[in-house]
């Protein structure tokens, strides 16, 4: 029996200091502390909290995850410390401005909310209703 290759799950990530939020889009890598299937390709969505509430703030494709225990010494140790599991750099990276509203989305209204969409799964049908909302409502910014 023959199988068609599933696509790489999406997630959202959740930013919540401004110091990570300011790295996150310079140097194109995410430390996350929850442990999912990252995958090359896997789409990533980021959120932030914000004064109207959460929003999706960038989007972004794996390029490759790196676990904690094939990190550089330095780069693990801090790793460990702040109980995070490795590194998410991305491919492509791109930035929303302005953000777009959680509430404003296709996940308006859903279970998840505030810090429980970190880490949340995504259909590639929702991935593809938040983007086509992001780019009707924000200029979307590839970051280089």
């Amino acid at each position: 029996m023959i199988r068609d290759k599933v696509s790489p799950q999406s997630y959202i990530l959740r930013i919540t200091k401004e110091e990570w939020f300011r790295q996150v889009f310079s140097i194109k890598k995410y430390y996350p502390g929850v442990r999912r299937k990252w995958e090359p390709g896997g789409g990533i969505l980021l959120i932030r909290k914000s004064e109207d509430g959460d929003s999706f703030v960038g989007y972004g494709t794996v390029k490759e995850y790196i676990r904690r225990d094939l990190l550089p010494d330095k780069e693990r140790e801090e790793c460990e410390a702040m109980g995070w599991t490795g590194v998410l750099i991305f491919n492509d990276l791109f930035r929303f401005d302005p953000p777009l509203l959680i509430r404003d989305t296709i996940l308006s209204g859903g279970r998840a909310q505030g810090r429980c969409l970190h880490g949340y799964p995504l259909t590639q049908e929702q991935v593809e209703s938040i983007l086509d909302k992001a780019r009707q409502l924000s200029r979307v910014q590839k970051v280089n």
